[in-house]
């Protein structure tokens, strides 16, 4: 059976990894099928994510086939279901799990990051760690639901409705995910990006208003499309520390600012405008079941541009040479999926 892994910083490659695993009585085996490369496989690569350790089979955005169910395992999980696996794992016992949202296990080990992941021929998965109903999509957009599903989670602690006008920072993957559950929710979203592609594509995945920031006054255009008002909510979803800034800088009195990028350096705020605006600042995580079940959902509602998305589709033994390119270049990557039926 072969596996992709990261060695060490800028080494990577297959391997020959143990035979198909053994399930237990509730687990499933699957056959992977597509993976996607996620910004932190990138990092991983690059030697900038601080929490993994090497050797590392990397992937957390999986789409596979059931070949293999346990005794235990829920009759509606069928051999030759299309599916996807949710990658994160959960203790049950820290605040986070006992408060009701898993996403922020204290103790969780994602797939690809803290365990190894699904760039792998075969995975046994906990039957809960499945999604299955799956199968009128395409393996590609099922491979790419996660970073959208993590998207629609910022999207979901923002609480964006009807009425109010939320700005988006970022229009990668992760981005585009909260465009599409902010413009769903029936807010007006201005997407932000200092690639014009990338804001093309923010407008078919909802997007109202679309600004280049390196082009256009991000400040006076926010304010001219909210009346002087700034956005009711910010969203960050790219982790660079002005707009880190800019997302208190640019929402309203009394709005809700979320982050869902990270900055690897310490962010200097104006502290003033957290008191005088009262704004609400809050973090987003992982996502949650729900987040990839609405994704889901919207993929089979919307024609959605699934296909312009997808950067790179590479066989397993292209992967090195498709992470390496990335990283070379990574502003013109969206999506790199890895196909393990291509040879």
């Amino acid at each position: 059976m072969q596996a992709f892994v990261i060695n060490e910083p800028g080494v990577c490659g297959l391997i020959d990894s143990a035979e198909k695993s053994h399930i237990n009585a509730d687990q499933v085996l699957v056959k992977i099928k597509k993976v996607g490369f996620c910004g932190s496989d990138l990092n991983t690569f690059r030697g900038l994510n601080p929490i993994v350790s090497y050797p590392r089979i990397p992937g957390h955005e999986i789409a596979a086939e059931i070949v293999e169910v346990g005794a235990e395992v829920p009759a509606e999980l069928k051999v030759g279901a299309k599916v996807l696996v949710l990658p994160y794992t959960t203790c049950g016992e820290c605040w986070s799990c006992l408060s009701g949202r898993p996403n922020v296990c204290k103790n969780n080990q994602t797939l690809g990051v803290q365990q190894d992941g699904g760039m792998t021929e075969y995975l046994a998965v906990d039957h809960e760690k499945i999604v299955a109903n799956l199968d009128e999509l395409s393996f590609s957009q099922i491979a790419i639901v996660e970073p959208l599903a993590v998207g629609c989670h910022a999207a979901r602690r923002a609480e964006g409705q009807a009425g109010e006008t939320m700005l988006v920072f970022g229009c990668g993957m992760v981005g585009l995910g909260a465009v599409l559950k902010g413009s769903d929710d029936g807010a007006t979203v201005i997407a932000v990006d200092i690639d014009d592609s990338k804001l093309d594509l923010a407008r078919k995945f909802g997007a109202t208003h679309t600004i280049n920031s390196r082009t256009e006054n991000l400040e006076n255009e926010v304010l001219r499309l909210t009346d002087g008002h700034g956005a009711t909510v910010a969203i960050e979803a790219i982790g660079f520390d002005q707009t880190f800034v800019a997302a208190v800088d640019l929402v309203a009195f009394c709005g809700r600012v979320v982050y869902v990028g990270y900055v690897k350096d310490k962010v200097a705020f104006d502290t003033k405008q957290f008191v005088m605006k009262e704004i609400q600042i809050r973090g987003a995580r992982n996502a949650v079941k729900q987040d990839f079940i609405d994704v889901l959902d919207l993929m089979k509602r919307l024609d959605l541009p699934i296909e312009s998305l997808i950067s790179k589709d590479v066989p397993l033994a292209g992967a090195a040479e498709a992470l390496k390119s990335w990283s070379d270049n990574p502003a013109a990557i969206t999506k790199i999926l890895v196909s393990f039926d291509q040879h």
